[in-house]
């Protein structure tokens, strides 16, 4: 039983080490979501394309619809054997012409573009600052098992060595000193995966911010929430970035739907041509003049053109919809998981004293002989049970209110 004891004593200081060199909540949730935040590779490929989008908005600024076409001919008549003498050479540029409003329409859909990928990045912002506290709390609540386990298995530990003192003076049967050294054995079990939890909740959270910090998401409560700037649901909902984001892309859609309205035709084309001749008798060898060139409207080119159009309006207008159906079914969950939270963390509080009190309580009994140690040994499970549940309700909370506070437009 000593070496065991040894062994236990040893883990434990071993454990302590680990706990103190584990780093504790260092850095505020608004720090933890920019250090997120300026290394998210999501966020680079949404600026890339927001600056695509205003550069093709200042191209469509142009005078022309295009690039400048160069052309160019040369004829003689020495593949006839004649040879004459007769040699032509001919050069011309020409430039595509807007369409009337098509270089307006054009402009329109890259700003419009260019605003929904602003809204995209606010989207993205969110949906990081989402997971920075899912991953947050994973590692606060691997901490809070690590720190119930230990307790308990200090007061298994405990009960073990008094136990086996007790079987030793004669005082106590054998089989109870085993059912001390059993549930010591398994409290050690339960430490251990512990740690292992803490130590991969740790890890994917330091992946997440490129730095090993926990953002202390326990200095935000309800009152928070109360001085937030939305209550009203409709406000809530019109003010997220995903409703938002749904909006640009119809306002987007539409400007492609008057673009293609626009572009009825191709382009016509209008340009210089010079001409350089040398033929026998002449009595001239330079030309200049104009060409132009405007392809007709048809159904072939332009149907297909209207119909994705008006395929993508439908499907940005569909969007919205459903984007505003699952947002507001969304804060009605938000709002129900704070309130949910807010009892449950009470509730648990008061559950995890009284047990506590009670583990003690069969302790002391225990130790006098008026209670089991089975009995005393269920009481301090249930009890380290109970408090494991109420830490969690506790993290809980403070993430239902920092939930509740982005929901609302609020950056903690």
């Amino acid at each position: 039983m000593r070496p065991k004891l040894f062994i236990a004593a040893v883990f434990s200081v071993i454990w302590a080490n680990t706990v103190m060199a584990m780093p504790g909540p260092d850095t505020s949730f608004h720090e933890a979501v920019s250090m997120a935040w300026a290394i998210d590779p999501v966020r680079t490929e949404l600026q890339v394309g927001h600056h695509s989008a205003r550069a093709r908005a200042n191209a469509a600024g142009s005078w022309f619809a295009g690039g400048p076409t160069l052309s160019g001919e040369y004829m003689d008549d020495h593949m006839l054997g004649s040879n004459e003498g007769y040699t032509t050479y001919q050069g011309g540029v020409s430039v595509p012409l807007w369409l009337p409003g098509q270089g307006s329409a054009t402009q329109k859909v890259a700003n419009a573009e260019a605003a929904s990928l602003d809204e995209q990045l606010n989207v993205e912002h969110m949906a990081l600052s989402i997971r920075v506290l899912d991953a947050g709390a994973a590692v606060l609540m691997a901490r809070a098992r690590v720190d119930v386990a230990h307790t308990l298995y200090d007061a298994t530990a405990r009960m073990a060595g008094s136990a086996t003192r007790a079987v030793h003076g004669g005082e106590l049967a054998s089989v109870d000193g085993q059912m001390a050294q059993a549930a010591m054995e398994n409290a050690r079990n339960e430490l251990a995966l512990a740690q292992e939890e803490a130590a991969n909740a740790a890890a994917s959270l330091e992946v997440l911010l490129g730095h090993p910090a926990v953002p202390d998401l326990g200095r935000y409560g309800g009152d928070d929430v109360a001085h937030a700037r939305f209550i009203a649901p409709r406000d809530m909902e019109d003010n997220d970035p995903r409703i938002k984001v749904a909006h640009r892309n119809v306002e987007a859609a539409e400007a492609n739907m008057k673009l293609a309205r626009r572009s009825f035709m191709p382009n016509p084309e209008i340009g210089v041509d010079a001409i350089h001749e040398k033929q026998y008798g002449s009595p001239w060898d330079d030309r200049v003049g104009l060409n132009f060139s405007i392809p007709l409207p048809s159904e072939v080119r332009n149907t297909p053109i209207m119909s994705e159009a008006r395929n993508r309006l439908a499907t940005a207008s569909s969007q919205e919809i459903q984007a505003r159906r699952m947002i507001h079914l969304e804060m009605t969950r938000v709002r129900e998981r704070l309130i949910a939270a807010t009892t449950a963390r009470r509730a648990t509080q008061l559950a995890a004293e009284n047990m506590e009190k009670r583990a003690a309580a069969q302790e002391r009994a225990w130790r006098v002989g008026e209670s089991g140690l089975d009995i005393a040994l269920q009481a301090r499970q249930a009890a380290a049970n109970t408090r494991l549940v109420s830490q969690r309700a506790e993290v809980e909370w403070h993430v239902a209110t920092i939930r509740m506070l982005i929901a609302t437009g609020v950056m903690p």
